[in-house]
């Protein structure tokens, strides 16, 4: 594509003195294999007819790519189609997607659930999401580091311990051996509902809570693990980290390399947020520290607050510097939910006037809310938080019920599947029984299809064949043109960061295959040997997106 894109740059530039881009797109495939606009540039240009240009165009380049190039034909008011010899379309397979991250140092922060919360669908979300970046990132020769930043300081974990003192009747760390491992996840949620609803409802609870706020920050100043309040703390906080790494491993994403805490960062974020209230980027305002977001068309946050304590803001300062300080990155990626985008904004807005660098590098990549089909937006703050683990039991639940049952690989590649194949953005509908089906736009349905190719494959032994010296027929050649696609969609997933588009790509190369399967015989034909390499290649650009998403390509089902 880019050599093509090259040659026709030579010949508007030797032919026409035009130095304008061009630009290739992939029309019907009925129209050609490339198609560009590029006659209409020209035009609008010099002022030209645009369809006498591109004839004249065509014509240039069926003559000079004459080798390359089987069939240019005009289109509307000026787009130029152009078909590919056959030899020229098999040679599109061997490219390299463009190693846009090759050597760069890329940071990819995700997941990020806060100790003493439950973990709920949207840190699911955000966990696949995020590891699928990663795989991306790195599958571009980038030097990627996992990052998970979680909340162990915060009025969360104030609610949280006020309520599980309570329940544990005062200060008795000990009783904390009753409570099974199996029942900690549910129980720290429900002492987390429980204080948010004292926090708002009970001003002297409300009271307390703050106090037991004040008490974690001081645990990590002091370094105290000795005080009955310190245990209790330390227990639960490594409670949750216990059951993330569970999740972690069950969910067979890759292992994060460094998980950074609140605590670590906080002293960090105050520092620098007063060191440049001094110099005049924040600023004092009824009894809190501020940065006027205003003055950027954005909106002021309060760093630290009236208690003298930071907020979310004054640690993200803080994390941000961590993160440059330790690795001096080309690009720090941070994949959160929408609620968090005018947030990031500020924060990083404020970074920018006394460290750019960092500030400008990093991505910001915000998501939607995940519920379930006919559900509504569900909170933890309520109780009636979605959790990671009901997602992953309704697709277990989903695919009980189904004619083939569905193994644990098959359910991590329903939910992953189902997440990625949306536009990060926009909210996700989830669909239980859509996701475990073997028909359809689903991860299972992709794993049938590369078991499917393998056992073709498996039947009989094959030749090998020089595809460049293969005139194809027009299944054939269709199968080799979907294939032959990959590296670009790759190249575009690496620029976008959007792991949809290899869903969408491995959804129709699937289609496209059982389209050309449909209509030729591959065993015992006399093109048998040409056929088995057309599905070897199949097969593998299958196995290669469906790793990418992190998910498993059965060799049989």
């Amino acid at each position: 594509m880019e050599n093509l894109k090259r040659a026709i740059q030579d010949i508007i530039e030797s032919s026409f003195d035009f130095q304008g881009i061009v630009e290739l797109t992939r029309p019907d495939e009925q129209f050609g294999d490339f198609s560009t606009n590029i006659a209409l540039k020209i035009a609008s240009k010099t002022k030209g007819n645009p369809r006498d240009l591109a004839q004249k165009l065509a014509a240039s380049i069926e003559q000079e790519l004459v080798k390359f190039v089987s069939e240019v034909s005009i289109a509307g008011p000026g787009f130029i189609n152009i078909r590919l010899t056959d030899k020229s379309l098999v040679g599109l397979i061997e490219r390299e997607p463009n190693p846009i991250f090759k050597d760069k140092v890329v940071l990819v922060e995700y997941s990020d659930p806060n100790p003493f919360k439950p973990l709920h669908a949207g840190h699911l979300y955000t966990t696949i999401v995020g590891d699928v970046i990663s795989r991306i990132i790195e599958n571009s020769s980038a030097q990627t580091t996992r990052l998970n930043y979680g909340g162990d300081v915060g009025l969360h974990v104030g609610k949280s311990m006020w309520a599980i003192m309570k329940h544990l009747g005062g200060e008795n760390p000990e009783k904390l051996d009753n409570i099974s491992i199996l029942d900690r996840p549910s129980w720290m949620g429900a002492r987390y509902v429980e204080g948010n609803a004292a926090f708002e409802e009970d001003e002297v609870a409300k009271a307390e809570i703050i106090a037991t706020n004040r008490r974690v920050y001081e645990i990590h100043s002091s370094n105290d693990n000795e005080s009955n309040f310190a245990k209790i703390y330390w227990i639960c906080r490594k409670w949750s980290y216990d059951y993330f790494s569970r999740l972690y491993e069950q969910l067979k994403v890759h292992s994060f390399d460094r998980f950074i805490p609140e605590s670590e960062v906080v002293n960090k974020g105050m520092e620098t947020v007063r060191l440049y209230k001094e110099k005049g980027i924040y600023e004092d305002s009824d009894g809190a520290v501020i940065f006027e977001g205003e003055k950027f068309g954005l909106h002021n946050r309060v760093f630290i607050n009236s208690e003298g304590l930071p907020t979310y803001e004054a640690k993200e300062v803080g994390l941000v510097q961590t993160k440059w300080d330790d690795y001096k990155f080309d690009n720090s990626i941070v994949i959160t939910a929408n609620e968090q985008e005018q947030y990031m904004k500020v924060v990083l807005k404020s970074i920018e006037q006394f460290n750019p660098q960092p500030a400008q590098r990093t991505i910001h990549i915000a998501h939607g809310v995940v519920k379930l089909t006919g559900g509504i937006k569900m909170s933890s703050r309520k109780g009636n938080v979605l959790s990671a683990i009901d997602v992953l039991d309704a697709a277990r639940a989903a695919g009980q019920s189904s004619d083939i049952k569905p193994n644990e690989d098959s359910v991590l590649a329903a939910v992953k599947y189902a997440f990625l194949k949306c536009r990060i953005g926009g909210d996700i509908i989830y669909d239980p029984d859509e996701s475990v089906a073997l028909e359809g736009n689903s991860g299972p349905y992709l794993q049938y299809a590369h078991a499917r190719a393998r056992s073709i494959l498996a039947k009989a032994s094959k030749s090998e064949v020089n595809l460049q010296d293969v005139e194809f027929g027009l299944d054939e050649r269709s199968l080799i043109r979907k294939i032959g696609e990959y590296p670009e969609v790759i190249t575009k997933v690496r620029e976008d960061l959007s792991p949809h588009l290899i869903c969408t790509y491995l959804y129709e190369l699937a289609q496209n295959f059982n389209r050309f399967y449909e209509h030729n015989r591959v065993i015992g034909d006399e093109r048998q040997d040409i056929r088995l390499k057309l599905v070897e290649l199949y097969a593998g650009r299958l196995k290669g997106g469906l790793e990418l998403l992190g998910i498993n390509a059965p060799d049989k089902m």
